[in-house]
């Protein structure tokens, strides 16, 4: 893997991204055009999957990705606690809350059956770290535009809202932000943009020194407010939840894959 993965700089997202974020808009019409194409996608095997929103967002915000996945054969759950203010990142042992661990083991319990979690934004940030905790129950990770290698990668305006709501982490857990950067022991793929707006696409993938062979980093071309309706994104997510439990395989095993989806580790 080349240096510009390897080594993650204090980045913030270009002001040029942060300024075309509308583009989200268009993503959704382009999403809705493709749609008999998306339906095509490998269908599931009925297993739950939680969503979980990005900061600021709530449940409404992933209906659109709920429902496809409801299409695609899963029993999909928004994450049920309102909009998402970065309080379930806690202190102590677990940088995520009880209240958000419990729910995941209710479902785990009620589905008789281990949990994918598909986490946008900060709640990748939280499905990481559920898998990290509670790795019995829960099948795979999915991140989206998740800035868990290095919070500096987000934009201002999103860094300082979420410091006025829940103080200066860094400050309150100084080991919080290193804890959060090794994927979790279950297999994981980071979906990220190089354009994204909000958070630096750097911020976004696993860094070569803490990949293992269930994580991947994915790259997609949109904005960060469209990643849940992003076209590309829900192929993505499609394909990888379909596969069979324990036969996990890296995404660009296809040569379709390999010639729409761009190398992640290019220069």
């Amino acid at each position: 893997m080349n240096n510009e993965i390897a080594t993650l700089p204090n980045n913030r997202p270009k002001k040029r991204h942060m300024l075309s974020e509308g583009r989200s808009l268009f993503e959704f019409g382009t999403t809705s055009l493709l749609m008999p194409l998306l339906l095509q996608a490998p269908r599931g095997d009925k297993h739950p999957v939680m969503v979980l929103p990005g900061f600021l967002a709530s449940d409404i915000s992933t209906k659109p990705l709920r429902t496809f996945l409801k299409m695609k054969g899963y029993k999909p759950h928004g994450w049920g606690l309102g909009r998402n203010l970065g309080t379930h990142i806690v202190g102590g042992q677990h940088i995520v809350s009880d209240q958000l661990l419990n729910k995941v083991i209710e479902l785990h319990v009620k589905h008789d059956a281990k949990v994918s979690l598909v986490g946008w934004s900060l709640g990748g940030i939280l499905a990481r770290e559920i898998a990290r905790v509670i790795p019995d129950c829960v099948r795979q990770v999915i991140s989206l535009g998740s800035p868990f290698n290095g919070p500096q990668g987000s934009a201002p305006v999103a860094a300082k809202m979420f410091e006025m709501i829940n103080g200066d982490l860094n400050q309150r857990e100084p080991d919080a932000a290193q804890r959060i950067i090794p994927p979790p022991q279950v297999p994981s793929s980071a979906i990220f943009s190089r354009s994204d707006g909000v958070a630096h696409w750097q911020s976004c993938i696993n860094s070569n020194e803490h990949l293992h062979p269930q994580s991947e980093n994915i790259e997609v071309k949109g904005s960060h407010m469209g990643l849940g309706h992003n076209s590309q994104v829900l192929w993505i997510v499609a394909n990888r939840l379909a596969q069979k439990e324990g036969q996990w395989q890296p995404f660009r095993q296809k040569t379709l894959h390999r010639v729409l989806y761009p190398n992640p580790d290019r220069a």
